[in-house]
């Protein structure tokens, strides 16, 4: 929850006013998507899996949110026009791609259905939250996990899962901040920052608790806005995003 309320808040301070135009791409089933349509913003979902556009359509409707489209699109090649969007956001792809040459296109893409000045978010994983959570959860003690898992995952940035346990996530791209920084450079666009997302919140003893807590959970998205673009935070951080403008 505190990665879900987090990434609000920094959509909520960087994003254009509504009704600017939003590409959600690879946006799931509609967690963020939704929420910006019900804001005003003109919101385009796109998916790869049938599903989750069918479940998208199911919660827009419920929430009585007006999504201006909402179809199955691979996010290295949607329909959508050319120079026709204020932001773009790409919160899952980048992570789910191993391939560098996959996840530049999928930055092109971006870049392409942007207009001039346009900003795109892109949300990571870090290359060291297999090894944190694995601390946390005591989970190194899996000799699979420890060797097979978060010694490959460290060395090559590849997270893959060779077993049926869920918790020890799925088959994943993690990058180190620096590393997204320089892809999304790259791509073509300029002005990158780093934000940690979760930062050292993570951390926090009863944090369920304390996000439950309209006053404490000020306090605390206080103190992490305050280190968020810290270089030395945001390897921490189990995710973070690199904001660019075309």
């Amino acid at each position: 929850i505190l990665e879900k309320l987090r990434t609000q808040d920094i959509l909520q301070r960087w994003l254009p006013a509504a009704p600017a135009v939003i590409c959600d791409v690879g946006g799931g089933t509609g967690v963020y998507a939704i929420e910006l349509a019900k804001q005003g913003y003109e919101t385009h979902l796109f998916d790869v899996v049938p599903r989750h556009i069918e479940q998208a359509k199911e919660e827009a409707a419920k929430e009585k949110a007006q999504l201006a489209t909402c179809a199955v699109g691979d996010a290295r090649n949607i329909e959508h026009p050319s120079e026709s969007a204020d932001a773009v956001l790409l919160l899952g792809p980048l992570y789910h791609l191993h391939a560098e040459s996959d996840r530049h296109k999928v930055l092109r893409e971006a870049l392409r259905v942007l207009k001039p000045g346009g900003i795109v978010f892109c949300a990571g994983i870090s290359r060291f939250s297999s090894l944190l959570d694995g601390l946390v959860q005591k989970r190194i003690d899996d000799e699979v996990f420890r060797e097979d898992i978060v010694k490959n995952v460290l060395d090559t940035g590849k997270h893959e899962n060779p077993t049926d346990n869920v918790e020890y996530f799925t088959d994943a791209y993690l990058h180190r901040p620096t590393e997204l920084q320089k892809e999304v450079q790259e791509s073509g666009f300029r002005n990158t920052e780093v934000i940690a997302i979760e930062g050292p919140g993570w951390v926090t003893e009863g944090l369920d608790e304390r996000l439950r807590d309209s006053n404490k959970c000020a306090q605390l998205f206080e103190l992490l806005r305050t280190v968020e673009k810290e270089p030395s935070i945001a390897g921490m951080s189990f995710h973070f995003m690199v904001i660019g403008k075309k």
